[in-house]
């Protein structure tokens, strides 16, 4: 392979070095079916093949819009080899200008679509005048047998394939090798939260650059499965999902599609228990949605063995600090306690993850360090990792033997990072400031908008826009604090970032689903509260109240206050965060943070600006004396 592969180089690389291992695992018909490498390679020829015989030219742009699945990755590998650019789109993108604005702003004269989600893109159809044809996976779908004039089926398109392959053999090939690592592979579009998101250019050498990065941070052992929870369109999937996974001669298993987004969540955990994964991709919400899991089936085992897991989990958690520090500082005496448990207690608990789970790797945000404890005490580390699709998107990441639990990981190679001051000066070691990275895996740019670009990708160096620190102790571990340049601001101009107590707030009450602090300089800080309603009225009917009552509302507002309280001066969380940037005020929400709202993008991450936006008016109020009483009558409303 060339010192700067493409693409199509690694996969011709990988699929014939590791031509008989399973590379990509799907439940069909209820049957999980496997595809080798080499078959993958023979059905992106195919399909590559078949666009070309359907008129893709070199360059031409293919949206591709679809839940994830084998076909997901074959259509781009596909399409890569026709020399096409995909453009990948979140199932998650809620109105149909959405679609619209990515698929017209894109150029895009083909689109990828599979059946569930066929609808859609006839109902835009009309608005997408450049599109010649769309191209749906599945030869059953919604009112499949009446094709519209512009749809073709996959299986027609793999069948011109063929033909073309036969009689222009090559052609094929002189398409695929006239590829370069400079050609652009994907517009991959901004999560979403404005009415023109960006695209970002990603080329070949982005991406194959990237996976050699992550390679020098991390490794997983060959023929081990990864289930892909997280979507496709996300380019963190397709590197440390699709390229790693081939690179490393594992598989990549599907969670079975239901009818709708919340069908194929329920599918999950028979999918884990089935696949039996050695590694996930995960996000802050999941692993919260996994801890709460087992916390749960561990409380319905009885007092006794929840009492049995709290001792032995308090104990793994003290012998492992931090990780890198395991049994250290007279802890060393607490191993033998830890091997005990692990055997009668946490190897169940990783039964219900397959019995084979090794590790996850996490990222679209930061992870809390107690949820990366937790789940290190349990033998299933989550792994914090961090990077962005500017980047392709990894940056740095912690693994097995090589974390500091808090930080976002080593830094991977080769590749230059300075931390800057809001001068643009570089500041020391152990010093806050803006990430500013330089290496292969750093985009093209922004398609179509040279502004951005420019005020972006300064003199080859990428301004990430978040903040962090490189480690004093260990320079190879970066640490990631909160958002550079969204950060809350004090009405004497002082600032900081919120994350922090965001997380660790959302972590450790049972009563607080999501919290967004808030300081535009104003005299003091306000919180935007999603309450856990459930946990709240099981919580005052254990008192003796009504829920639904004003008296026992009251009492719910005063336990979510208990909370926000615990980090003051006296509480049990007192010094953890400065006692200024704490809320003064309490807002609770009338609705979750969910993508259908956009108040969360598709990697389940809190958009704060759409948060702020939405609850502008509450926001407000909790500025007034009425508001700052956690009692007001909004608070007691939004309880009901």
């Amino acid at each position: 392979m060339t010192e700067r592969p493409t693409i199509i180089d690694f996969v011709e690389k990988n699929t014939r070095q590791f031509a008989d291992h399973v590379y990509l695992r799907e439940k069909v018909n209820g049957k999980w079916t496997e595809i080798t490498q080499e078959q993958t390679r023979n059905e992106a020829y195919r399909i590559g093949a078949g666009l070309i015989s359907l008129g893709v030219k070199k360059g031409d742009k293919i949206a591709l819009l679809s839940e994830s699945r084998a076909m997901w990755i074959l259509a781009e590998i596909g399409a890569l080899y026709a020399g096409a650019v995909d453009v990948p789109l979140s199932v998650n993108l809620g109105e149909g200008k959405d679609l619209v604005f990515r698929i017209n702003h894109s150029e895009s004269k083909y689109i990828f679509v599979s059946g569930n989600h066929l609808p859609r893109i006839r109902a835009i159809l009309a608005e997408c005048p450049d599109v010649e044809k769309v191209i749906v996976f599945d030869d059953t779908a919604f009112d499949y047998d009446k094709l519209e004039p512009k749809e073709i089926r996959m299986s027609e398109i793999q069948k011109m394939g063929d033909e073309f392959l036969k009689a222009h053999r090559d052609e094929f090939e002189a398409r695929f090798k006239s590829i370069g690592p400079d050609d652009y592979a994907n517009i991959s579009y901004t999560s979403g939260t404005t009415a023109d998101p960006k695209g970002i250019l990603l080329t070949h050498r982005n991406y194959t650059a990237n996976v050699a990065q992550g390679n020098s941070v991390i490794s997983i052992g060959p023929d081990s499965t990864m289930l892909i929870i997280l979507p496709l369109d996300h380019c963190f999937a397709h590197v440390a999902g699709m390229y790693t996974m081939m690179g490393y001669a594992g598989s990549i298993a599907f969670v079975p599609i239901g009818k709708n987004a919340l069908a194929t969540l329920r599918n999950v955990p028979a999918a884990i228990a089935e696949t039996r994964p050695h590694v996930m991709l995960s996000v802050p919400a999941l692993a919260r949605n996994f801890k709460k899991n087992i916390e749960a089936g561990i409380k319905k085992k009885g007092p006794k063995v929840e009492k049995l897991f709290n001792f032995a989990l308090n104990n793994a958690i003290k012998y492992n600090k931090e990780y890198y520090n395991r049994g250290t500082g007279g802890t060393f005496w607490r191993k033998p306690l830890v091997a005990l448990f692990d055997k009668i207690l946490f190897k169940q608990v990783r039964e219900s993850f397959g019995g084979r789970m090794q590790f996850f790797v996490g990222g679209g945000a930061l992870l809390d360090i107690e949820l990366q404890r937790f789940f290190c005490a349990v033998g299933m580390p989550m792994f914090q990792g961090y990077g962005l699709t500017e980047a392709t998107p990894i940056i740095c990441a912690n693994s097995a033997g090589h974390a500091r639990f808090g930080s976002s990981g080593r830094l991977v190679k080769p590749m230059d990072i300075v931390i800057l001051d809001a001068e643009g000066k570089e500041v020391p070691h152990g010093t806050r400031g803006e990430i500013v990275i330089r290496g292969e895996n750093v985009m093209a740019g922004y398609w179509k908008n040279p502004k951005a670009t420019a005020d972006t990708i300064i003199d080859g160096w990428l301004h990430t826009g978040d903040m962090g620190y490189i480690c004093p102790e260990d320079p190879e571990f970066l640490y990631v604090v909160g958002r550079f340049k969204s950060l809350l601001i004090s009405s004497d101009g002082e600032k900081y970032s919120p994350e922090g107590f965001e997380d660790n707030l959302t972590e450790v009450s049972k009563y607080v689903n999501a919290c967004v602090l808030h300081n535009n300089q104003k005299p003091y800080c306000v919180a935007l509260i999603v309450p856990d309603k459930a946990a709240l009225k099981e919580a005052v009917e254990a008192q003796g109240l009504d829920a639904a009552s004003e008296e026992g509302r009251k009492a719910m507002l005063d336990i979510i206050q208990q909370e926000v309280d615990s980090y003051k001066k006296g509480g049990k969380h007192e010094g953890m965060f400065p006692e200024r940037w704490l809320p003064t005020a309490v807002g609770i929400c009338d609705e979750e943070f969910t993508i259908a709202n956009k108040m969360m993008n598709s990697t389940m991450k809190i958009v704060r600006g759409k948060v702020e936006e939405h609850y502008a008016s509450l926001l407000d109020y909790l500025y007034t004396a009425e508001g700052k009483d956690i009692k007001n009558p909004r608070n007691l409303e939004a309880l009901k």
